[in-house]
């Protein structure tokens, strides 16, 4: 194995290593959320730290490893692409950051009515497993699977959608509860935005396997 293969290895192994820390940020965030863990809430919070400092170490890696190995071809994508994948999943570790100031400002667990009326369980759940897709597309190099996440966004689009007549609905039957149906509301536009940032690291795993650019594209062009 060259220093530049090593180098490459060690990247991939990082970045995976960030998905999995994401993830978990996420999965947190929706059990604080659902179960009003405050604690829980704070964790995630003081992880957040975690995922910055992570984003910088991988930032630097490839910085250095363009710096001193001139990868070319495929293993200059994948250094690029790297770049880019990191930042995303750093803008998804803020989103489950986000979602846990709200928790610590909700003063009542959400009611399950308005849980199931803004489908918001299924949006968390949609969110995690379009994560876990785009971090096995990565892992195994599969644009096939990477290409399946444009289509299921348009779900986290609908439910997106839907929310403000959800809410509003809710808030007419519920006047008491407006500040946890707005902080939820908000929730949903977070989530909604972790669908945007998979579909970005979906577009940069094309790039560096089929040297393909795929932004600025419509859906079915990015699906063809």
């Amino acid at each position: 194995m060259t220093h530049l293969e090593a180098e490459i290895k060690n990247l991939k192994t990082e970045l995976l290593d960030m998905f999995h820390l994401v993830r978990t940020q996420l999965e947190k965030s929706r059990e604080s959320l659902v179960r009003l863990d405050k604690d829980l809430a704070r964790e995630v919070m003081v992880n957040e730290k975690r995922v910055n400092a992570f984003e910088l170490k991988v930032d630097r890696d490839c910085e250095n490893t363009i710096a001193l190995f001139n990868p070319v071809a495929i293993d200059l994508r994948f250094v690029l692409a790297c770049l880019k994948i990191n930042s995303n999943l750093e803008r998804i570790g803020d989103i489950a950051d986000g979602i846990c100031q709200f928790v610590l400002n909700i003063k009542m667990e959400p009611e399950k009515d308005l849980l199931e009326a803004t489908r918001m369980m299924e949006m968390f759940d949609t969110s995690i497993e379009i994560l876990e897709e785009v971090r096995l597309a990565f892992e195994n190099e599969d644009t096939r699977l990477a290409r399946s996440v444009f289509k299921k966004d348009e779900l986290l689009d609908e439910i997106n959608m839907n929310a403000n007549q959800a809410v509003a609905e809710f808030i007419k039957n519920h006047p008491d509860r407006i500040n946890q149906s707005l902080y939820l509301l908000s929730s949903i536009r977070k989530l909604e935005r972790v669908g945007d940032q998979c579909k970005n690291i979906s577009e940069e795993i094309i790039f560096y396997i089929e040297a393909k650019v795929l932004k600025h594209k419509s859906r079915e062009q990015k699906q063809a």
